[in-house]
């Protein structure tokens, strides 16, 4: 009845028309039987992780830890009642880098170049314990309620992560609240993908949880529609005179930099930042681009690193006779082939940027190293840290 009243809402709001598209999803409210999520156990599809109609992407991405959870059942100490039907789902992030997902393939696809709404209900609960594979020695158990950011991908296949279409912000309330969401999508996506993350900006990956319940039809709009932004309690729902309209507030971009995944607090420095000088380098030498930053899809360059990698191409286009090896590395939480993956995709970015800004592809090496050349401890954060970067080699001079 919940999202019904939502879906209907939604569409006397937006005024929408017959021949609009409404794309309806598979279990909605993640009804099936409450169980903790298990280890993948090697096998091809790993179907008992798998929630009803939703594939488990963490047989991808993690297969070194648990699947999300079906809830209630008083696991991790979370007792929290549904929104809707008997069950939800429970996604985590983790302080060693990792994170939880779940897909669908859509009856009919996202279209490029059309809107949609789309809302979902969303809370943490306040106790929510289990243990930490980075930190298994300083104590056992850890309560994961750092707040946690809700994802909607749009991809061309289960777990695809192409385009980011909605986030949310961080997901503090305690009780379920409904949070609506403008899909406006760049190009056709037979597949969305639910993802729990961290707030970005973050120092460090932390442990998280997010509860997820009774998701609307992705509803398709008339692209000038401003929607109204619901974020109500079910136990006390507002008339629809009294939802308010919350315009976009413009963002401050606050500049930090992650372990893997995210940005190191930095002003605009108002001078060069690598100061490349060639009677000073030699063959051989490796520098390390200072405010490089990622953003938290993993391997998309962050405009504020636009700076500092223009200073790279503005040194590489006066030395024409200068070679480089653009070398990626990440710390040493994450699995080799996690590691590897990320570190080469990282330094392909940056060689891509600088291809696109004219430097000859022969003049340009990428390489990823992974975990295999830390110059930290792995064991503190500021190792960790220090670990996680991109430098240039001079191959060549002349």
């Amino acid at each position: 009845m919940n999202r019904f009243l939502i879906l209907m809402f939604s569409l006397c709001a937006i005024g929408v028309s017959a021949q609009y598209d409404t794309i309806s999803l598979r279990n909605p409210s993640f009804e099936d039987n409450p169980r903790k999520g298990g280890y993948y156990n090697n096998t091809a599809a790993d179907q008992a992780n798998n929630i009803k109609h939703w594939f488990d992407c963490g047989v991808f991405n993690f297969r070194q830890e648990t699947a999300p959870d079906i809830h209630p059942s008083d696991y991790w100490s979370n007792t929290k009642q549904p929104s809707d039907g008997q069950t939800y789902l429970g996604m985590v992030t983790r302080d060693n880098d990792s994170w939880e997902s779940v897909s669908q393939d859509l009856e009919t696809p996202l279209k490029a170049g059309q809107c949609y709404s789309f809302s979902v209900e969303l809370s943490k609960s306040e106790r929510y314990i289990s243990g930490s594979r980075l930190n298994e020695s300083d104590k056992p158990n850890y309560n994961y309620t750092t707040p946690t950011v809700f994802r909607l991908w749009g991809g061309y296949s289960h777990c695809g992560t192409v385009e980011l279409l909605a986030e949310s912000t961080p997901v503090n309330n305690s009780a379920w609240k409904t949070y609506t969401f403008k899909l406006s999508p760049k190009a056709n996506y037979r597949y969305i993908t639910f993802e729990a993350f961290y707030k970005v900006p973050v120092v460090f990956p932390y442990n998280g949880h997010i509860l997820i319940d009774n998701c609307s039809d992705i509803i398709q709009i008339d692209c000038d529609d401003e929607l109204l932004v619901m974020v109500e309690e079910p136990e006390t729902k507002l008339p629809p005179h009294k939802r308010v309209k919350q315009k976009k507030k413009p963002t401050t971009r606050k500049n930090t930099k992650s372990d893997n995944n995210t940005t190191v607090a930095a002003s605009k420095p108002s001078k060069k930042i690598l100061n490349l000088d060639r009677n000073k380098i030699r063959k051989g030498q490796t520098i390390e681009i200072q405010n490089l930053y990622f953003r938290a899809d993993k391997t998309s360059i962050d405009t504020d690193s636009y700076e500092v990698l223009d200073e790279v191409y503005d040194f590489l286009s006066t030395n024409v006779d200068i070679v480089i090896e653009i070398g990626g590395h990440t710390n040493g939480v994450p699995p080799h082939d996690y590691c590897d993956s990320l570190s080469t995709d990282r330094a392909k970015v940056v060689a891509e940027y600088l291809v696109e800004k004219g430097i000859p592809e022969q003049r340009l090496q990428y390489k990823g190293y992974g975990k295999r050349k830390s110059i930290a401890s792995n064991l503190t954060k500021e190792g960790r840290k220090k670990n996680q970067r991109v430098e240039i080699k001079i191959l060549s001079i002349g």
